[in-house]
């Protein structure tokens, strides 16, 4: 019994040790990280290796926060600051965070200065959007990209830190259900959007 145990304990370790290499080591001899991968209108994208992986926090000549090197966040702040001229009243908080659960769908998101729709909207998604993801066991923070674009049927997404052989951009199927609109992806909690 007592070797059982031991093995047990033994696998559990190295099973915490590779999750968190995984996480935070850069496997991906292609990239550096730090080095750009991608860009949307001009802002940069780039690769963070692991997806826990922080270099430094990222701020602007005047103080605001736009979030940790080279995590989702930072890229999406960084995205709505310089191509929308947009700073968040609230400008911490993890991924999943930016999405406020009290919000009912096309309401104002106060703590991000955002109109908030649900992944169930009567509203369209748009170029621009900021897109929530839920935390999952693998990442309890969430994920933020950027909706780069959109068709009646299909989203493009840009998006930064998505794992070290993820890519920039994806593409998610959109349905219109009976005058709603739904992203098809059980872990996306909805969007945010500066309006105009």
């Amino acid at each position: 019994m007592k070797r059982w145990i031991f093995i047990g304990s033994i696998l559990l370790i190295f099973g915490v040790a590779g999750v968190w290499m995984c996480k935070n080591f850069n496997f991906n001899s292609d990239y550096e990280i730090g080095q750009q991968i991608d860009a949307l209108n001009g802002v940069k994208v780039y690769y963070n290796g692991g997806v826990s992986n922080v270099t430094e926090r990222n701020t602007t000549s005047e103080g605001y926060n736009l979030g940790l090197k080279y995590q989702c966040v930072e890229f999406v702040k960084r995205y709505y600051y310089k191509h929308l001229n947009h700073k968040m009243p609230d400008s911490y908080g993890n991924a999943k965070d930016f999405f406020d659960m009290s919000v009912k769908d096309g309401q104002q998101n106060k703590q991000r200065g955002l109109t908030q729709y649900t992944n169930l909207s009567k509203a369209k998604p748009q170029v621009n959007d900021l897109l929530i993801f839920n935390g999952t066991i693998f990442n309890k923070y969430g994920h933020v990209a950027i909706i780069s674009e959109v068709t009646d049927t299909e989203i493009e997404i840009v998006q930064q830190n998505p794992g070290q052989f993820g890519s920039s951009r994806e593409h998610y199927k959109l349905l219109n259900e009976q005058g709603k609109w739904q992203i098809d992806n059980a872990s996306i909690l909805g969007w945010l959007r500066k309006e105009k």
